[in-house]
């Protein structure tokens, strides 16, 4: 049973508002004269491309920056955030789209770590913080020991965590930016459910999502940023995504189909009873296929199918999996992860900020690190060769970036993710990975993506990535394999796939449970 969205809200006078917001940075002018409503009791959704400024609005918002001009007004007074604590003490909260989570710590640590429990104030009170983390996850569906490190959890558990931290306090503002990223259908229908009661309980929701058809569905009101400038503020009532798409890029893009070249197919990747443990439970289950040069192939699952461990298994970051790997004729599962590289495998990991990008190095630094063995030069790194290539790689990938040579956190998320890509396509790959390529990613570059993937498998790659998304499972690949439960249950030729097949065989291994049970009486019948 879908959650429905939220009746429409009447117009009430905005709880929070930008009045003419203004930030630049060196060389960016990243906000341009903002005004910006945020109405309590509602979900108030912003839109826009990477780069087009959301990220930065929502930090000012947050207390993380402060604008250059402008002000901000909480009902009606001004008010200055310098940190995010002075925002959090008057009500603002933020769930941010790059996790802001300690690995090292529990459950519990994380989410109480700015506003502990304390005995006189003295004594951390360890007792009262674990009941109320295990009641904070278990409202958002997920019995998971608040004593289990951060570390340990899967990215999409790591999410759940991040909005677990800002449910924990008194909020009349609550900033989500891509909270849904990680989540699998499962999870966004219980943050759907959350969302619901906190807007009834009178909170303003922003709510930041590149899924258009999840904006739709949630949204009372939509505003919509473009290069730093605010194009629209409406009511939900009559918007479609059309409409939302035109205010964002000024073109409706989404990933076309491509026509694969006739011809015999010679096989590029090959996986042969791969099978990989995690303690007694097995993440990938005897799972056997073939990749074909000039073929792109999704493979399509709910979140724990075991996408990722397979595609770690393959780039050689999963030591204790067996089963055989062909890379060509040439059976790669005992090499090392450099061996790998050199064999033609590279990777685009799932969490960009964890594995894929190096926060203190610039983005030209990013782009040719997988590459400085190609770009010897003696005893140095050929600069001139790596800075031809960098710059051809932010060119062919559309990197929203004033110089190479800037930080690559200065970057919004999906212009970082564009940076983990290029990083993967300069190592001149047979066999391209990509796990979950356009997590927060917006509409436009997310046909960018795709439309270089397209270009490299004409050229003769093999690319295989892995997505929970069906549109795009279904939209942009040659052929489909579905996993579910670490097995491979469906291989679907495009042509030929549905969303109901695709739907019925993510959960073809998997077990009804009493939770969904209780929240689907009419599963029962």
């Amino acid at each position: 049973m879908s959650v429905q969205a939220p009746a429409a809200s009447p117009p009430v006078e905005p709880l929070l508002r930008a009045v003419e917001v203004t930030k630049e940075f060196p060389g960016t002018l990243a906000l341009d004269r903002v005004d910006y409503d945020v109405r309590r009791g509602a979900v108030n959704v912003l839109v826009g491309e990477n780069g087009a400024g959301k990220s930065t609005l929502m930090k000012i918002l947050a207390g993380v920056e402060q604008p250059t001009s402008g002000q901000l007004l909480l009902e009606g007074a001004p008010v200055t955030f310098r940190t995010v604590h002075d925002a959090a003490a008057q009500g603002v909260g933020i769930v941010f789209q790059e996790l802001n989570l300690c690995p090292n710590l529990s459950i519990a640590d994380n989410i109480f770590l700015t506003h502990p429990y304390t005995k006189a104030r003295i004594h951390l009170d360890r007792a009262r913080q674990l009941a109320r983390a295990r009641a904070l996850m278990g409202r958002l569906e997920h019995d998971i020991d608040p004593e289990t490190l951060v570390g340990d959890l899967r990215i999409g558990e790591q999410q759940i965590v991040e909005i677990a931290k800002a449910l924990s306090r008194d909020v009349k503002v609550l900033i989500m930016d891509e909270p849904t990223s990680a989540l699998s259908a499962a999870e966004v229908e219980v943050l759907f459910r959350v969302v619901a009661e906190m807007r009834r309980a009178g909170v303003a929701i922003i709510y930041i999502s590149h899924r258009l058809e999840e904006v739709m569905r949630i949204g009372d009101h939509i505003a919509v940023l473009r290069d730093g400038k605010m194009q629209a503020q409406v009511p939900m009532q009559g918007i479609d995504i059309p409409w939302i798409i035109d205010r964002m890029v000024g073109r409706r893009q989404a990933p076309e189909r491509r026509t694969r070249p006739a011809g015999p197919a010679v096989p590029v990747l090959r996986v042969e009873g791969v099978t990989v443990p995690s303690g007694k439970k097995l993440l990938v289950d005897d799972v056997s296929f073939t990749v074909s040069a000039g073929e792109m192939v999704c493979v399509y699952g709910l979140m724990g199918a075991g996408r990722s461990e397979l595609f770690e298994y393959v780039f050689g970051l999963r030591p204790l999996g067996r089963g055989a790997v062909w890379v060509g004729d040439r059976e790669i599962s005992r090499l090392s992860l450099a061996d790998r590289i050199r064999a033609g495998v590279s990777l685009v990991p799932e969490d960009r900020q964890r594995d894929g990008l190096l926060q203190n190095l610039s983005v030209a630094r990013n782009l040719s690190l997988a590459t400085l063995y190609q770009l010897r030069k003696g005893l140095q790194v050929d600069r001139a060769h790596e800075a031809t290539l960098v710059r051809s790689m932010i060119d062919r990938l559309r990197i929203k970036v004033s110089s190479p040579h800037v930080p690559v956190t200065s970057l919004s998320g999906g212009n970082q993710q564009k940076v983990v890509i290029g990083k993967s396509l300069l190592t001149s790959p047979k066999l391209l990975l990509l796990d979950d390529p356009t997590r927060g990613i917006d509409i436009g570059a997310k046909a960018e993506v795709f439309k270089t993937m397209r270009q490299l498998a004409d050229a003769g790659l093999a690319v295989l990535f892995a997505t929970s998304d069906l549109k795009e499972a279904l939209t942009s690949p040659d052929r489909v394999l579905v996993m579910s439960q670490g097995r491979i249950s469906g291989d679907f030729p495009r042509d030929d796939a549905t969303e109901e097949q695709l739907v019925a065989a993510s959960t073809r291994f998997m077990a009804p449970s009493p939770a969904a049970a209780h929240h689907h009486p009419e599963a029962q019948r």
